[in-house]
């Protein structure tokens, strides 16, 4: 009976390699550090092996990877199969060195030491670096190629180990771009394609699907999925006459660059790239001139945060550049009369892109991606007390993030305060008075005195008046005093935060705006007006700051459910957002960190305005008309009674249609 030993079986190829190790008789000793036990055994307990499946502590950066004697007896004789290592071209060159060189050194010496049966090494195609151009074979091995970033160095040396150190038989795979399975979509980190997810999915948000597009065509980008890896890693490994020799676990017939974002786009039902360049066309460019321009500061800024914006690591987008393809010839011969082949991307493209929307999209409003953004951040949010401050400061309360709850009423924030801390979250109470300059700026030099600094601001705290310009002219406090709060308070703790925010390279500014700041609806003037005052200096100041690291979005709420829209009853008949929903949309701004965040009729309101504004003009006087005023204003025209408010069925339906916009 076979003995099993199996380096990374906690790791995504080594999960799914251990799947198909249980369809074959023998024991299997995986090497797991002490501390990430449970993290094997709850594994073990997925698949239901605990009976084949026997941990063997050690390391892989230790001298014979850490085990002790007693283990290595019980591993005399095994297969060893050895896929602890580092596939992230975004760790620094210590955490490659460590564990793909120094771990593999250390693997070689256990196996050589127990006189193991095999030792199979999960190379990758990375071995090329990241310059080769044409066909790198399985053959093929040092060849002088550039290996200029530290995973491409470290996977060559690792290999190289293998290769001279090894005093038992070995076999190399080299997969290519590891995906999710084809069969599932299932996978647990976002590398290669996944990158370029983020992309599409805005470019559907953005445009129509029939929209065309211009796009790089690329070179070969050679895609496999796990399943395929790991049911040919098996296969191979358990033939006879194939010791010594290099497989690659490769697509025989890969797609550029262009077809492979092109599936994408179908799969997520964005627009394609219909009309794609040759980036060799670049080369007609001078090098001087590229480089000259690149090397413009304003072209750099704008670069970094278009990356950040669509969290694509500089090194990732080198490698699309890359022009290596990579044959597979022994891997086809090896798995001739099997059902064991790469699929064809398009037949499984669709469960790659459902499982990362489901399951790995950053911007899930999930507690994990909301720990990972908010986790020890100071947060200060304004009208907390009731309404979609409150809603947003529960959604928060268990992210990790230090929440500061001000607004006016010092009993409702402890009594918000007590719930959150309930939930085990952090909470403290800054009593403020928002339409006071003064009280706003004393508040928050207290919070950064307490704290040391804010992370990000919320303005949430409004004012809202529903009265026609014909019975304000006599009302000029209204404008007044909706403006002190709407606009300068906010203002004031803008102002407060930004040299922070600067000093640290980073920030979030939240302003909770309104789509009546995109479809200007009647008797809203004085809160219009100043919700577009601080719309209109926080889209100027946006640029300023961006090459900072900081952020401005502004939340375009629709008709939200809050003590601010009580006094007009009849918005009882009208299809209006829970707060809950409105913190949903908080929360969404605080994954994404977009420019905005809008409806889509608020869009369309936008859209109308720009384009037929004659048009918007006609439908808001109709409404003007169509809606009564607030109950008890002009009561005396109409007889009714106060708090009551009388709604035309034509009211009632243009309402229904025009759900979220303010009348």
């Amino acid at each position: 009976m076979t003995t099993y030993f199996v380096t990374g079986a906690t790791g995504f190829i080594g999960k799914h390699l251990l799947r198909q190790l249980l369809r074959r008789e023998g024991d299997i000793n995986v090497l797991v550090r002490p501390g990430s036990r449970a993290r094997l055994d709850d594994l073990v307990a997925s698949l239901a092996a605990e009976s084949r499946i026997s941990a063997v502590e050690g390391d892989i950066t230790k001298s014979l990877a850490g085990c002790s004697e007693l283990d290595q007896a019980r591993l005399k004789g095994a297969e060893f199969f050895h896929l602890a290592a580092v596939y992230d071209l975004e760790a620094d060159e210590e955490a490659n060195r460590l564990a793909n060189v120094e771990g593999t050194r250390n693997v070689v010496a256990l196996a050589n030491a127990v006189g193991a049966a095999r030792l199979h090494h999960v190379s990758s195609i990375a071995v090329a670096g990241g310059k080769w151009r044409g066909d790198f074979t399985e053959e093929m091995f040092d060849e002088g190629q550039s290996l200029d970033h530290p995973y491409y160095s470290t996977k060559f040396e690792s290999e190289k180990i293998v290769r001279n150190d090894a005093k038992v038989p070995f076999r190399v795979y080299r997969p290519g771009i590891v995906i999710g399975d084809s069969f599932t979509g299932h996978a647990d980190k976002i590398d290669g394609p996944y990158y370029a997810f983020k992309i599409l999915q805005r470019l559907r948000s953005s445009l129509p699907e029939w929209f065309p597009l211009v796009g790089p065509e690329g070179w070969p980008l050679n895609l496999v999925p796990v399943d395929f890896v790991t049911a040919a890693l098996d296969h191979i490994a358990h033939q006879p006459g194939l010791d010594g020799r290099t497989f690659h676990l490769t697509d025989p017939t890969p797609l550029t660059l262009g077809d492979t974002l092109n599936e994408f786009a179908r799969a997520a039902h964005a627009p394609e790239f219909t009309l794609r360049f040759d980036r060799r066309a670049t080369s007609m460019v001078p090098d001087n001139v590229t480089k000259a321009i690149g090397g413009m500061r304003a072209v750099k800024q704008i670069r970094e945060q278009v990356l950040e914006g669509i969290r694509i690591p500089q090194t990732a987008l080198d490698y699309m550049d890359n022009r290596a393809t990579f044959p597979c010839p022994e891997t086809q011969r090896a798995l001739e009369g099997t059902a064991i082949h790469c699929p064809r991307l398009h037949t499984y493209a669709w469960r790659i892109w459902d499982y990362w929307e489901r399951h790995m999209d950053p911007d899930l409003p999930t507690e994990k991606n909301l720990r990972r953004v908010l986790d020890g951040k100071v947060v200060v949010i304004t009208g907390a007390s009731s309404g979609i401050g409150r809603a947003t400061a529960k959604a928060l309360a268990r992210s990790g993030g230090h929440l500061m709850l001000v607004s006016r009423t010092k009993d409702k924030l402890d009594e918000l305060k007590d719930e959150i801390q309930s939930e085990g979250g952090k909470a403290w109470v800054y009593p403020t008075d928002l339409s006071d300059i003064d009280d706003c700026g004393r508040m928050l030099e207290q919070v950064i005195a307490d704290h040391g600094r804010v992370d990000i601001l919320i303005n949430n705290a409004g004012r809202s008046i529903r009265r026609s310009v014909e019975d304000s002219i006599e009302r000029f406090h209204d404008f007044q005093r909706t403006m002190q709060l709407n606009y300068f308070g906010a203002l004031k703790l803008i102002l407060g935060v930004i040299p922070g925010m600067i000093e640290r390279e980073g920030g979030h500014i939240i302003n909770i705006s309104s789509i009546g700041a995109q479809a200007y609806p009647p008797r809203f003037s004085a809160y219009v007006a100043s919700k577009s005052a601080l719309e209109g200096f926080s889209r100027c100041a946006a640029p300023e700051l961006g090459h900072h690291g900081i952020a401005i979005t502004n939340i375009h709420m629709p008709l939200v459910k809050t003590p601010m829209i009580a006094p007009t009853t009849f918005y009882d008949a009208f299809p209006i957002i829970e707060a809950g929903e409105a913190a949903d949309m908080v929360v969404e701004a605080i994954l994404r960190r977009p420019q905005e965040v809008s409806t889509r009729l608020g869009k369309l309101g936008e859209v109308t305005h720009v384009a037929a504004p004659g048009f918007l003009h006609l439908v808001m006087t109709g409404a003007y008309h169509m809606f009564p005023d607030t109950a008890g204003k002009k009561a005396k025209e109409g007889g009714a009674e106060k708090g009551q408010e009388e709604l035309s069925v034509e009211g009632l339906v243009l309402g229904q249609l025009m759900r979220g916009i303010h009348f």
